[in-house]
C-alpha cells in the first residue's frame, strides 16, 4: 500500500456529504489535502479540525472554469506537488426523456462531466511526475445500469464511467491509476427524499469514505478500476 505521508490529494465538493467525509478521511490517515468548494469559507468551517499544515480551503465551481486553474494553482502553491485528485462534486435533477428543460441537461453535463474532465486534464502532468498519481472519480450505480426516470443523470454518470477508463489508459504507463467508485444510495442531502431505502439502509458517508481512501493507497500493481458499493441487492449485477 502507498504511505500517505507526504501525498497531496485534492477534493472537490469537500464541504459536505460525501466529500466532507473524503476530506476528514484523508486527513485522519495522514494525507494533505486541498478541498474545492463554491464556499470556500463554508469547507474552513465543517474542517475547522484539519491540521492547518496540511489543509487548505479553496474555491472551487465545477461550472466555473476559470475557477479549476486557480485551484490547482493554489495547491501546488502550497504544498508543491499533487498526487491525487478526487472528483467527487456532483448535482442531479429530474431531467427525462420526456420531460425537463434543455438547461438542466446542460447544467448536469457542466457540473457531472464537463468538470471532471477538464479538472483530470490539467491535474494529469502533475499526477503523471508524481509516478503514482490517482485519479477517484465518484460515479454512481445509475452509470452501471438504469433504474429511475432521471435519464440525464443516468447519461452523465455512464459518461463518467467511460472518463475513469480513458484516465486509465493515458495515465496508466507513468504510474497514474484511475477508478471509478460507485455508490448506491448515500445517506447525505442528496438523497433526502428517497423512500425507496430508508437512511438506515443507506451507506453511511465515512464507510464510502473509507473506500475511497483504499482506492488512493493501493499500489500500481493492485489498481481497481471499479468499486461498486452496494447497500442493497442489485440483480443486474
Amino acid at each position: 500500500m502507498l504511505s500517505p505521508k507526504g501525498r497531496v490529494v485534492m477534493v472537490s465538493g469537500a464541504n459536505r456529504g460525501i466529500g466532507l467525509a473524503i476530506a476528514r478521511k484523508l486527513l485522519e490517515k495522514g494525507y494533505s489535502v486541498s478541498a474545492g468548494a463554491r464556499d470556500p469559507q463554508s469547507l474552513r468551517e465543517a474542517l475547522a479540525e484539519a491540521p492547518q499544515n496540511r489543509f487548505v480551503a479553496c474555491r472551487y465551481d465545477a461550472a466555473d472554469r476559470s475557477t479549476h486553474q486557480s485551484w490547482l494553482d493554489k495547491t501546488l502553491a502550497r504544498f508543491g506537488r499533487l498526487d491525487g485528485l478526487v472528483n467527487n462534486a456532483g448535482t442531479s435533477n429530474t431531467f427525462s426523456i420526456e420531460e425537463g428543460a434543455e438547461a438542466d441537461l446542460d447544467a448536469l453535463w457542466a457540473i457531472n462531466v464537463k468538470g471532471p474532465l477538464f479538472m483530470t486534464r490539467i491535474c494529469m502532468p502533475h499526477l503523471k511526475a508524481s509516478g503514482s498519481g490517482r485519479v477517484i472519480n465518484v460515479a454512481s450505480l445509475s452509470g452501471k445500469r438504469v433504474r429511475n426516470e432521471n435519464i440525464a443523470y443516468n447519461m452523465t454518470k455512464h459518461a463518467v464511467m467511460a472518463l475513469t477508463h480513458g484516465t486509465r489508459r493515458i495515465g496508466w504507463d507513468h504510474g497514474v491509476r484511475a477508478t471509478a467508485v460507485c455508490p448506491s444510495f448515500v445517506a447525505t442531502d442528496l438523497t433526502d427524499g428517497v423512500t425507496k431505502v430508508s437512511r438506515e439502509e443507506m451507506i453511511d458517508p465515512a464507510d464510502f469514505a473509507e473506500i475511497t481512501a483504499l482506492a488512493l493507497a493501493l499500489p500500481n500493481t493492485a489498481a481497481m478500476a471499479e468499486m461498486l458499493v452496494n447497500c442493497r441487492l442489485e440483480d443486474t449485477l
